[in-house]
């Protein structure tokens, strides 16, 4: 394993004891809203702070991008430009499932090198769960290599989707409306970095979103990628990254959510 890789997994770890210890206390969490359906803990910015601590201990010329603190520059900076190396971090994605203890959330950690991502770990701390990839090393869940799924009819596709102000299920108004009624069942996990994890070891067979932020998908995207899937935006190019939209997908089902997409 990468030592870089290595580093994220054990600010990982220290995060998740901090995010399990204050799950067996909810009811004296202390929560306030960002926005609209938008939540944000106590439990969240210090796992943040974690991270960035065990991070910039071993690599203190890397910069940092987080969901809670925003950009970061380097400890000790080298040069007048960008630092070379930034970690992209959600210290608690599922943040509203979190807060009403259901088991569905997980930390993400992704390393850019001049903007790609080149090492990204997912911990899902409820199933004690580390996935991990390298740029070219393949995908792991723990120590096992994992593979998007075999499937290839889309009907037969378990999808798994964030649409936000959705409410109980998929409105008519979403672009995935259509699209999503054509496959066996959809699930809503409420946390994009899970649904991208599962993309990569064949748990989902696809996943489509809207108005995704960088931490939501940098490790998740490398994941996929790294099993074999394929990551795009609607149009099949690779705008993600900027507009937030995204399919992800084992290559025949991807295909197909596309050619839906498309029509």
């Amino acid at each position: 394993m990468h030592p870089m890789l290595n580093t994220a997994i054990k600010a990982a770890r220290r995060a998740g004891t901090i995010i399990n210890r204050a799950s067996l206390d909810l009811e004296h969490l202390s929560i306030a809203r960002k926005g609209p359906k938008d939540y944000v803990t106590e439990v969240d910015r210090a796992a943040e702070e974690a991270i960035i601590e065990v991070l910039s201990e071993a690599y203190p010329d890397h910069g940092f991008i987080g969901e809670e603190s925003g950009v970061r520059p380097p400890l000790e900076p080298r040069g007048d430009g960008e630092p070379e190396y930034q970690w992209v971090i959600d210290p608690l994605d599922g943040t509203t499932n979190f807060i009403h203890g259901f088991p569905a959330y997980a930390i993400s950690i992704a390393l850019l090198h001049r903007g790609q991502t080149v090492h990204a770990v997912i911990f899902d701390t409820n199933r004690n769960e580390i996935f991990s990839a390298s740029r070219g090393g393949g995908a792991f869940l723990n120590d096992r290599r994992v593979r998007v799924s075999g499937l290839t009819r889309y009907h037969d596709a378990l999808i798994g989707a964030h649409v936000p102000d959705s409410g109980a299920g998929v409105k008519s108004t979403s672009p995935f409306a259509d699209m999503l009624g054509e496959c066996a069942a959809v699930r809503r996990v409420g946390a994009t970095v899970l649904d991208l994890a599962y993309v990569a070891c064949g748990r989902l067979d696809g996943f489509c979103a809207v108005n995704l932020k960088p931490w939501d998908l940098a490790a998740g995207s490398l994941l996929v990628t790294e099993a074999g899937g394929l990551v795009a935006d609607f149009d099949g190019e690779q705008t993600w990254k900027e507009t937030g939209n995204v399919l992800a997908a084992t290559p025949k089902i991807f295909t197909q959510m596309l050619a839906h997409m498309q029509d």
